[in-house]
């Protein structure tokens, strides 16, 4: 009995002694609560997916990967509120924000802490432009984004009366902005250019206005929920118009606030990752959870896996390392493709077309 008391001692001394698994920790950064909490969600379903499959596969220079989930809200104080959260777990990544007004105040805190940041969703051209060293996006532009919305509206709504709305953020107004200056370098001035405040539930007075100049076509560059009410609540006044709008509608959230409105509504975003033959064994994993990879959930994904790559690349976890094989190597093989950066940390290629949304409450790629 002495015998296997001692011999289960020992074991148990060697199991206490054995050292942990080695972590490195990484971070996702997004909008969970508020009205694009949605997005935040997709974020969220994208980065854990790829931590999941990495640390199957072995994890990253021998260490599994650990992921911190935090809600920004889409608020700028909040997110700064956040990046300093990621520097006290002494994160290797970021793999956020969604809002650009949430990723440009963030990007000043990890760049100054030695942090990279990968946005899967940020496309206000100033993330990158004053960006620096570890500031990446896997997304595209909105002054690529609003140069073929300007184009496309003036091609094909030739002879109606166009509004231009916008909700005063960094991403809205920034998308609208670069809208506009395409649409007037096509030949076509807008009957109106406005902003509405986001985050109310009746914009009547906005669509009167509208409803009063003849309106045909409402562009916005804003977020899914103030857009699906805005078209509800002019459908519902009796308007004849088409919603076109950004990337920011890419989520089902959108149809279900706008309801039949809602049908015809087009919208500019990157190729649909979902068709990628890279992606095809990453969408199976989503569908057979019953999960569709939609919106920026596999542009998430991409974030990480890329980020894994340029490690491995560099044989280092050191953010200032993986941020210079990410700029000096590729192209990187992802759910979304092949995937290179510029000196600016934007990525190389890539492009936007339009999407219809149906009368079935799905988006499809024109």
């Amino acid at each position: 009995m002495l015998k296997k008391s001692l011999l289960g001692a020992a074991i148990m001394a060697g199991w206490l002694s054995l050292p942990a698994m080695a972590q490195v920790q990484i971070g996702v950064a997004g909008p969970l609560t508020g009205s694009n909490a949605a997005a935040g969600d997709q974020m969220k379903t994208g980065a854990t997916q790829a931590v999941a499959d990495l640390n199957k596969a072995g994890g990253i220079l021998g260490k599994q990967i650990q992921l911190t989930v935090s809600d920004d809200a889409c608020d700028p104080k909040q997110a700064v509120s956040v990046a300093n959260q990621m520097v006290e777990k002494k994160v290797a990544l970021v793999a956020g924000h969604y809002c650009s007004g949430s990723s440009i105040p963030a990007s000043k805190v990890y760049l100054e802490e030695g942090i990279l940041e990968i946005s899967p969703a940020s496309t206000n051209p100033k993330f990158t432009d004053e960006g620096g060293w570890g500031t990446f996006r896997v997304c595209g532009r909105d002054d690529q984004q609003g140069k073929v919305a300007g184009e496309y509206l003036a091609k094909h709504f030739k002879g109606q009366k166009i509004a231009i709305l916008n909700d005063n953020s960094a991403y809205g107004k920034g998308l609208a902005d670069e809208t506009k200056k395409s649409l007037n370098a096509a030949g076509v001035k807008e009957a109106t250019f406005d902003a509405y405040t986001p985050g109310e539930k009746d914009y009547s007075a906005v669509v009167s206005r509208m409803k009063q100049l003849g309106i045909g076509v409402i562009y916005i560059g804003g977020y899914y929920t103030e857009a699906a009410l805005i078209i509800r609540q002019a459908k519902e006044q009796g308007m004849k118009v088409t919603l076109v709008s950004g990337d920011a509608l890419v989520t089902k959230e959108f149809f279900q606030i706008a309801g039949p409105a809602g049908v015809g509504t087009l919208m500019t975003f990157s190729p649909d990752p979902r068709r990628n033959a890279t992606a095809a064994k990453v969408v199976k994993e989503f569908t057979d959870k019953k999960i569709d990879p939609e919106g920026y959930v596999l542009y998430t994904y991409a974030a990480i896996q890329i980020w894994a790559e340029a490690a491995k690349k560099a044989a280092s976890l050191d953010p200032k390392k993986v941020a210079a094989a990410l700029k000096a190597s590729g192209p990187w093989q992802s759910v979304l493709g092949a995937v290179s950066f510029d000196k600016k940390g934007d990525v190389t290629g890539g492009g936007y077309v339009m999407y219809i949304w149906d009368a079935d409450g799905n988006y499809k790629q024109m």
